[in-house]
């Protein structure tokens, strides 16, 4: 492998990843292909974090409109996050990677609690983190989770790992075929224009820390790996493009 042009990364995996060609559940044929690319870009040097969301089990916003309490709903999809990570971590360690799984609520049976601290020491001795159960507050996603955890940790880049997407349109590729593909974006224009590259909290914080996104198709072939060696794969939204 090539050397990295990334020292620090966030990995941020779609619930809906895990699920492959489901619709629920973890397909558990994607969890070993996924944990071999993160180890394969861990034994380049690259330090790791993840966050993974939870919606291949869980979503919180659709329970509420079944009239469910939309904070217990939330809380819900952290647990189902959680299931999520703890599937991740064990594909990981049968890898051979060292992984710790941290969690915004109090799960002490199953994961530690998350501290910054730790978790970038974690990092520094080349652990693999897996940051679950979001931000640990309702009303929030798993996206801002994810670009709250890569400010904290200092990640140089926040990786926005898509099921089948390989990067941002202007229009929904899905029902217009004529859409067109972001080489580059800048975070105003994605606010802007409303792309859906995540949410309108996550972008800003984003654009407001200057932590550039990347946002590119998990089912790609060693698409983890490319991206971190520097290929232009997907989508890069910056300050400048």
């Amino acid at each position: 492998m090539s050397k990295a042009i990334y020292n620090r990364t966030l990995l941020k995996i779609s619930g809906e990843a895990l699920s492959g060609e489901g619709v629920y559940g973890i397909d558990p044929t994607i969890l070993p292909v996924i944990a071999q690319q993160i180890k394969e870009v861990m034994d380049s040097g690259v330090e790791m974090g993840i966050v993974v969301g939870g919606g291949n089990i869980w979503r919180g916003a659709e329970a509420s409109t079944w009239g469910m309490d939309r904070a217990t709903a939330d809380y819900a999809g952290m647990l189902a996050t959680i299931i999520n990570a703890l599937a991740l971590q064990d594909a990981l360690e049968r890898q051979g990677v060292v992984t710790r799984t941290q969690t915004a609520i109090t799960v002490q049976a199953v994961a530690e609690p998350y501290i910054r601290r730790r978790a970038i020491r974690h990092l520094e001795k080349k652990r693999a983190v897996i940051f679950a159960a979001g931000s640990g507050n309702p009303y929030m996603t798993t996206d801002t989770a994810a670009a709250l955890r890569a400010i904290e940790i200092e990640a140089e880049v926040l990786l926005m790992a898509k099921n089948n997407v390989d990067g941002v349109y202007d229009a929904d590729p899905a029902k217009y075929p004529e859409a067109k593909r972001f080489d580059r974006l800048r975070y105003i224009d994605a606010l802007n224009l409303r792309l859906e590259v995540m949410d309108p909290t996550a972008l800003t914080m984003c654009m407001e820390n200057h932590l550039p996104i990347i946002v590119f198709n998990l089912q790609a072939p060693h698409s983890i790996e490319r991206v971190v060696m520097g290929e232009p794969i997907g989508t890069l939204v910056a300050d400048e493009v």
